[in-house]
């Protein structure tokens, strides 16, 4: 990878190496953009195979966080870190207050969080040596889990495009099949059984689909046949690049909504389910439960106030359906879209006040 082209190519702002030979830390900070405001996004720790892998993620995953922040109505710009190592064997205080010294040397444009790899109790760690840093144990001030809030969010996002696809947004009655039934889909299950929802499951954990079947009355089947079963709602909430040129055959819902990442393999996935009349919730859109929930604790954490900021996630699906069919684009493609514009938006904002200044000073 040419990184500087890449980074010009994608209007990246920052690329940060740290390394601190006592400790072992070997980190990447990516900080994609800060338009809307200072960079939010969480710390993954792997054992990638090349360093240039770990590279690859963090730029990837902070621009990932830029479109889901934007699109979630947040004022946050989109940055990532990375750490290479193994979480189960590598961690240590003395290398999680090494990463953090390195994120108190941005001064405010990055903030981070936990992710894949990494706890709440790394997070107490980085805590020691910078302020910008959220979900924190709660006697910091954090908000503790976010899976409920997260699947709150889905469920709003699915209500919101079941509106779309049958003319009101009701799960009473609709037959939803939830794929993986981990910490999310668990909470997901739960609004949707309370509002008489009928759930088909399936987990690869038997423990997790047990809980389903004996609480919420659902119906379990393997996980090889999910794909292949008569519903209305297919919600993926497990592994990632699940819509594919094989599922996609097989799927028989009119909507595809879950709290899963990167749901589509390809591109493509997203224009191929909308040749086949489904509608698709853009997951970036409608799993930011959880980023908005951290987001909170930036101004002294609220649940009520988060979980309002929650059921916005209903008014921005809706939002990009409205872009797909103004602009006749799929609704992933809309998902960006919106983003974009909102970031284009305030790009164009700042750029009006500085020539404005600018102008100001040159007349002195």
């Amino acid at each position: 990878m040419k990184i500087f082209e890449y980074m010009g190519k994608y209007d990246y702002e920052q690329l940060v190496l740290c390394h601190d030979e006592q400790s072992g830390l070997k980190a990447i900070i990516c900080i994609h953009d800060t338009t809307l405001g200072p960079a939010l996004g969480g710390t993954r720790m792997w054992t990638y195979d090349t360093e240039e892998a770990a590279i690859e993620d963090a730029l990837r995953l902070a621009r990932g966080m830029t479109y889901k922040n934007a699109a979630a109505g947040l004022n946050l710009g989109g940055g990532k870190t990375v750490v290479i190592g193994d979480p189960k064997k590598d961690k240590s205080e003395a290398l999680f207050r090494a990463l953090g010294r390195y994120i108190q040397s941005l001064n405010g444009r990055y903030i981070t969080a936990e992710d894949v790899g990494t706890t709440v109790e790394d997070m107490d760690t980085i805590r020691e040596e910078t302020k910008f840093v959220t979900g924190v144990s709660p006697a910091f001030g954090s908000s503790g889990n976010p899976s409920p809030v997260t699947a709150y969010g889905v469920y709003k996002g699915m209500k919101a495009a079941s509106k779309v696809a049958f003319g009101d947004d009701s799960l009473k009655g609709k037959v939803v099949a939830v794929q993986g039934v981990g910490h999310v889909a668990y909470n997901l299950c739960k609004h949707l059984h309370e509002e008489g929802a009928k759930l088909i499951v399936t987990d690869i954990n038997q423990a997790n689909v047990d809980r389903a079947v004996q609480e919420f009355g659902a119906e379990a089947v393997n996980p090889d046949k999910i794909y292949d079963v008569a519903c209305d709602i297919f919600a993926p909430c497990a592994l990632g690049a699940i819509i594919n040129d094989e599922t996609i055959e097989r799927l028989t819902c009119k909507v595809v909504a879950g709290a899963a990442n990167n749901q589509l393999k390809e591109e493509k996935h997203g224009e191929m389910l909308e040749q086949k009349g489904i509608i698709y919730a853009p997951d970036y859109v409608i799993n930011a439960g959880g980023v908005i929930n951290v987001a909170d604790e930036l101004y002294g954490y609220n649940r009520d106030r988060a979980m309002r900021r929650v059921e916005t996630i209903y008014d921005n699906i809706l939002k990009v359906f409205e872009i797909a069919k103004r602009d006749g684009i799929p609704s992933y493609q809309a998902a960006d879209r919106m983003a974009e514009e909102r970031i284009a938006a305030m790009r164009n904002t700042r750029s009006t006040f500085l020539r404005s200044e600018h102008s100001i000073l040159s007349h002195r």
